[in-house]
């Protein structure tokens, strides 16, 4: 068989670990090894490889030598191949098959819908445990034959691959603990029901910026399908009611949920969003990436009971019943405007005289001598002010300078303002 044109992995491999382009180095993380190669190989000595390599965007299309593969990469545990050209699974099984510790492999934005994967090729993927195919128009096909020859995958990368519905595997993956399946067009519900079905041990699901408008799911059967789901995203998705997030107290272990940017939170404000979701999710302890603290949760469950205190009997939901019953009727809060004051009611002492008078508190002193001028009968190069706090135990504190806001005074209503002439 003609070897296909283009790059080869090892001939990417070589370029960029040379000793030119990755000097040898030791420390921490580094995990930099120079395996034995093959007797006579012109390579030998001359790569400085780490256990993770990254190769993403350098043209690959083919294995190249596997021999050389082999004699290089026995210690790689974690390869990156994204956003390469590989569009032939049997090249790929060339290079993974030479991989033997491989964990981590991520072949995401190659076309590699261009080819069909058989079980064979599929099968030295075996050690895989997190796999990447994002971007890679992978069918549900080669998606059930990579899990089936896969015994211990435990994450699985399926994005951007345009799937609007989901095809169930003819055998489960008992393994997969985290799907990561976002940005897709999955509407209905019956579909993600699906991935319940083919991944029963599933721990986390990734499902933001998908189109799912509903849960149409029963609580029993919600609960049998992710029996122990621990965390979801929701993200951008369509749920629309509250219902919907109602049903996600079915998954008998979640514990974290992500629900940002979905079309039933819209018309709400961001304090109303996170306290009224806390109120609803009441076994949660993360919240779109935040912790839920016992405070934070007490005070959103006695806010959702003022919330829908004035609501009619029909739109009042469950949960509120139930924290009712845990905390009983409030009395709704009172109403405090903490708006700093604008203006007072003071006394303005001249002489003998004495007038109340309102005046604003954002004007400075220079503006309130020109709004005196009338009534004292002083030029303002002629008048020294005064301010008396009624409570200050010090005295009258003179207002000399003309650019300071009467604000920072602290001045309230009843203080007094005393105005004498300017002594010659």
């Amino acid at each position: 068989m003609d070897q296909p044109s283009g790059r080869s992995f090892m001939q990417v491999l070589c370029e960029k670990y040379s000793p030119e382009n990755f000097p040898y180095r030791r420390g921490p993380g580094m995990g930099v090894h120079v395996p034995a190669t093959p007797q006579g190989s012109p390579m030998k000595d001359r790569l400085n490889l780490p256990s993770v390599l990254v190769l993403n965007s350098c043209g690959i299309t083919c294995a190249g030598d596997e021999n050389e593969i082999a004699a290089f990469c026995a210690h790689v545990s974690e390869l990156d191949l994204s956003d390469n050209k590989l569009e032939d699974w049997h090249e790929v099984s060339k290079i993974v098959s030479n991989v033997p510790h491989l964990e981590f492999l991520n072949l995401s934005s190659n076309p590699l819908s261009l080819s069909v994967l058989e079980r064979r090729c599929a099968g030295s993927f075996a050690g895989v445990r997190k796999l990447v195919l994002n971007n890679s128009k992978a069918s549900w096909e080669t998606v059930h034959t990579i899990l089936q020859e896969l015994p211990d995958l435990e994450e699985l990368f399926l994005c951007l691959n345009d799937y609007e519905t989901v095809s169930c595997s003819p055998v489960c993956c008992q393994s997969l603990k985290l799907l990561h399946i976002t940005d897709n067009n999955l509407q209905d519900w019956t579909e993600i029901r699906k991935l319940g079905i083919m991944f029963p041990s599933l721990d986390t699901l990734i499902l933001a910026n998908n189109n799912l408008t509903t849960i149409e799911e029963s609580e029993d059967s919600l609960a049998r399908l992710f029996p122990n789901l621990r965390s979801i995203n929701l993200h951008k998705s369509g749920l629309h009611c509250w219902e919907d997030i109602d049903k996600l107290n079915s998954f008998p272990k979640l514990k974290e949920v992500k629900l940002l940017g979905i079309p039933l939170l819209q018309s709400y404000t961001t304090e109303e969003r996170r306290k009224l979701l806390i109120a609803r999710l009441p076994s949660i302890v993360k919240l779109n990436g935040s912790i839920v603290a016992d405070g934070e949760r007490e005070d959103s469950e006695r806010f959702f009971i003022r919330y829908y205190m004035d609501f009619p009997e029909e739109e009042v939901p469950f949960r509120y019943h139930e924290l009712v019953t845990k905390y009983g009727k409030l009395e709704p809060l009172a109403v405090v405007d903490l708006r700093p004051q604008s203006s007072v009611k003071v006394e303005v002492h001249f002489q003998d005289k004495v007038e109340e008078m309102s005046i604003r508190l954002d004007q400075t002193v220079a503006e309130l001598k020109k709004h005196l001028k009338t009534v004292v009968q002083l030029s303002t190069s002629n008048m020294l002010l005064f301010y008396l706090d009624q409570e200050a135990p010090f005295g009258p504190e003179e207002m000399k300078y003309s650019s300071r806001a009467l604000h920072s005074y602290g001045i309230r209503d009843g203080d007094k303002i005393y105005v004498e002439p300017r002594m010659k």
